[in-house]
C-alpha cells in the first residue's frame, strides 16, 4: 500500500493454565508468560506503532498489594521500552535465583508479572498519540471482580449514541472516544451482573451468603455471555475485544460479522489469543492446525479456577470478514494469506498481458512496496504459466504443420518474464519536514532504484497491493521509477479501486482524499454531468436524519456512471509526474471484485470497493462524509 493508513491494532492475551511456580522449576523461567506476551507481540508490532500497552492480573497477592497493574508508552518502539522497564530487575538476577525466588517476591520485584496478561498495539484512529490514548484502558474498583482492564481493535460507527445511553443509565462518562465507551459500557453490564447475582444469593435468598463469601460467590458465578450480550447489544461496527478482571478472570470476544479477526489456541501450559495466527504458531511452537479462528459473535471466557468457555453472546449475522486484513494489514507468513495474495496477482496476468499486446519482451516485472511481494509473484508465474501454454499451442501447430525444428522448439519453450527489484525502501529515511515543497522532494527519496535494470522502449509494471489516496504514487513513486526511464509505467493493483470510507478500524472515512472519488468527479465535469452531484447532496440531505438503518447507498450514482477502465485512465492521469524530463505514459490496472471474491472466497468484506456496507452505520458514515465533501469539511465521519 503506497499511502500510509492508521488501521488495525494489535491484540495479545496470554492465560497460564499453570502455576508460576511450575514454570519456574520447569523452564527456569518464572517471567515465561511475560516474555511469550512480549514475544506475541513483537511479532504482530506491524499492526499498531503509534504505541503499546500491557496489563496483567497476579493471583494470590495479600490484602493491601496491587493485583491489577498496567503500563503504556506512546513513544517510538514503545514495545521494547515496555518490556525493557517490566524484566529490567530480573536481568540483574542469575538463573539460580531466579530458580529460587518465591513468586510472592518476585511479583512485588516485577509489578507486571502475572498469570493472566493482555497486550495492545496502537494505531490510532481517534484520539492523540500519548500514552493515554493507549490501550488497555482501566476501570478501577475496590471490589476485586469489578476491576476491569480492556483492549481491541474496533471501531464503532455509534460512540456517541452510546455515550448518551450511558448518561441515560445515570453514569458520568468522561471523554467521548470509542475504547471510552466500550469500557464503560462493559463495565456497567458486569456491575449489574454483580447485582443480579447479589439479588439471587444475598440476605434474603436461600443461600443467604454476605459479606467475602457473597463476593467470593458472584465472582465464580459471572457469566460472559451474559454480560457482553447486555455491553453489546447497541453496538455498530467491527470489534475485537481482550479483557482481564481483578478476580483472574479474562476473555477474549468478536463481532457478530467477524469483521475483525481473532485467533485462539489452548495448549497444557497456556491459552492464548491473538490478532493474527501465525504469532500464535510461531511464540507457541504449534502446529497451524491447532490455531482456531474465535468465532464471530462468540466469547473465549477463562475463569481464576482454570475453567475455560466458549459462548455466543450476540445473534448470528452474515459473516463480512475484512479483505483488506488479507489483502495488506496482516503479515504475509500466514499460509491461507500468502496463496491468497498469490492468486489475486494471478488474477492481473491476463489483464496485464493484454496491455503488453501478449508479448513481455520489452517489460519488466517487478513490486512496490514490499508488502505487494507476494501479489508479485503469482503475477510472475501465471504470466509464464499462461506464455508457456500459448508456446505448446504453437509447437502443436508446428508438428502438425511437419515445420517444426529443434531450434523453433527450444525457442518458443524457452520463456522468461524479466523479473527485477527496481525499487528500495530506505528504512532509515523518515519525511519528518512538514513544508510541503520540502517534504515532496524527501518522499521522492524515500525509494532508491537499481539503474541498469530497464531498457529503453521497455515498460515496467509496478505491483502495487492497493491505491487509496494516490499520493504517494503522484508525489513518489512514479516519479523515482520514472528515473530509469521507461517508456511507460504501468501500475497494477492486486486490490480494486477504494471507493468509499471505512469505518470499522481503518482511518479511511474522508470520501475527497479516495483518488479513485477525485477521478470520478473529475469525469463527471469533463462530461457536464455536474448536476449528478446536486442529485446525490439533495438525497444524501433528505435521508441525513433517518435513522441508520433506512440509509441507502446515494453515492452510488456518482460511480456508477463509469467503467472501472475509464476511472482507471483518469487516475493514471492524476498520478502521472506534473514535472520532470521523462516523457512515457502512465497506465493502471486494478483487480476486479469478481477477481478479488475468487481470490479469497471466505472474506466477504469488500464494503471500501462496493459500498455493501455490514452494519447499518456504514451507510451513515457513507452519507457524512460525501456531505461532509460537499461543505468542504475534513471532519471526521463518525
Amino acid at each position: 500500500m503506497s499511502d500510509r493508513l492508521t488501521h488495525e491494532c494489535g491484540l495479545a492475551l496470554v492465560r497460564l493454565r499453570k502455576p508460576i511456580t511450575w514454570f519456574q522449576e520447569q523452564y527456569g523461567d518464572p517471567t515465561w508468560g511475560l516474555r511469550k506476551l512480549y514475544l506475541l507481540m513483537e511479532k504482530q508490532h506491524n499492526r499498531g506503532q503509534d504505541g503499546a500497552g500491557i496489563a496483567s492480573v497476579r493471583f494470590d497477592m495479600p490484602a493491601g498489594e496491587p493485583f491489577l497493574e498496567r503500563a503504556r508508552s506512546g513513544k517510538r518502539n514503545p514495545v521494547e521500552r515496555l518490556f525493557d522497564d517490566a524484566l529490567t530487575p530480573a536481568r540483574s538476577m542469575s538463573e539460580e535465583e531466579l530458580r529460587a525466588i518465591s513468586i510472592l517476591d518476585l511479583k512485588k520485584k516485577l509489578p507486571l508479572l502475572g498469570e493472566v496478561l493482555l497486550g495492545h498495539l496502537r494505531y490510532g484512529t481517534f484520539g492523540g498519540r500519548s500514552a493515554d490514548a493507549c490501550h488497555p484502558f482501566v476501570r478501577r474498583s475496590i471490589i476485586a471482580s469489578r476491576n476491569l482492564a480492556l483492549a481491541g481493535n474496533f471501531n464503532l460507527t455509534n460512540s456517541p449514541e452510546l455515550f448518551d445511553l450511558l448518561v441515560e443509565y445515570g453514569l458520568s462518562p468522561v471523554g467521548g472516544s470509542d475504547t471510552g465507551v466500550v469500557l464503560e459500557k462493559i463495565g456497567y453490564s458486569i456491575d449489574r451482573e454483580h447485582d443480579h447475582l447479589i439479588s439471587t444469593m444475598g440476605p434474603g435468598s436461600f443461600a443467604a451468603l454476605e459479606g467475602r463469601a457473597l463476593a467470593k460467590e458472584v465472582s465464580t458465578q459471572l457469566d460472559y455471555g451474559r454480560i457482553l450480550e447486555r455491553a453489546t447489544e447497541k453496538f455498530d461496527g467491527g470489534y475485537t475485544l481482550g479483557a482481564l478482571l481483578g478476580n483472574g478472570d479474562c476473555f477474549a470476544c468478536r463481532d457478530p460479522a467477524g469483521i475483525r479477526p481473532a485467533f485462539m489456541v489452548i495448549t497444557d501450559d497456556v491459552v492464548a489469543v491473538a490478532s493474527e495466527r501465525p504469532a500464535l504458531a510461531a511464540v507457541f511452537n504449534v502446529p497451524v492446525e491447532a490455531i482456531q479462528p474465535l468465532e464471530p459473535g462468540h466469547v473465549l471466557s477463562v475463569k481464576r479456577d482454570g475453567t475455560i468457555a466458549i459462548q455466543r453472546f450476540a445473534q448470528p449475522r452474515p459473516i463480512r470478514q475484512c479483505s483488506f486484513e488479507r489483502i495488506y494489514f496482516s503479515r504475509g507468513n500466514d499460509h491461507e494469506i500468502y496463496d491468497e495474495r498469490k492468486r489475486l496477482g494471478e488474477n492481473l496476468a491476463p489483464r496485464i498481458l493484454e496491455r503488453l499486446g501478449e508479448s513481455v519482451d520489452h517489460a519488466v516485472f517487478s513490486f512496490i512496496p514490499n508488502t505487494s511481494e507476494s501479489a508479485y509473484l503469482g503475477l510472475i508465474q501465471e504470466t509464464e504459466r499462461i506464455m508457456r501454454e500459448r508456446a505448446a499451442d504453437e509447437v502443436c501447430q508446428l508438428v502438425a504443420e511437419g515445420k517444426a525444428t529443434p531450434d523453433r522448439i527450444r525457442a518458443l519453450m524457452d520463456v522468461r518474464v524479466r523479473a527485477e527489484k527496481v525499487a528500495h525502501k530506505d528504512q532509515r529515511l523518515r519525511t519528518f519536514i512538514t513544508h510541503d515543497a520540502a517534504r515532496r522532494d524527501l518522499v521522492s527519496h524515500v525509494y532508491d532504484i537499481t539503474r541498469g535494470t530497464v531498457r529503453p522502449g521497455d515498460t515496467l509494471i509496478a505491483v502495487d497491493d492497493s491505491i487509496v489516496r494516490g499520493t504517494t504514487l503522484r508525489d513518489s513513486i512514479i516519479t523515482i521509477l520514472s528515473r530509469l526511464n521507461p517508456a511507460r509505467i504501468l501500475v497494477a493493483s492486486s486490490a480494486p479501486p477504494i471507493l468509499y470510507p471505512d469505518c470499522y478500524g481503518i482511518d479511511m472515512s474522508q470520501l475527497g482524499r479516495f483518488i479513485a472519488f477525485e477521478a470520478a468527479i473529475n469525469l463527471l465535469r469533463a462530461r457536464g454531468d455536474d448536476a449528478v452531484l446536486d442529485e446525490v447532496e439533495s438525497l444524501c440531505k433528505a435521508q441525513d436524519s433517518l435513522p441508520p438503518d433506512r440509509m441507502k447507498n446515494h453515492v452510488r450514482l456518482i460511480y456508477d456512471r463509469f467503467t472501472q477502465d475509464e476511472i482507471s485512465a483518469e487516475i493514471a492521469r492524476l498520478i502521472r509526474p506534473k514535472t520532470g524530463e521523462w516523457r512515457g505514459e502512465v497506465e493502471v490496472v486494478y483487480q476486479t471484485i469478481e477477481g478479488l471474491r475468487r481470490a479469497m472466497p471466505n472474506h466477504t468484506g469488500d464494503w471500501y470497493f462496493t459500498g455493501d456496507y455490514p452494519t447499518p452505520g456504514g451507510y451513515r458514515v457513507l452519507n457524512r462524509a460525501f456531505l461532509n465533501w460537499c461543505k468542504r469539511s475534513d471532519s471526521r465521519s463518525y
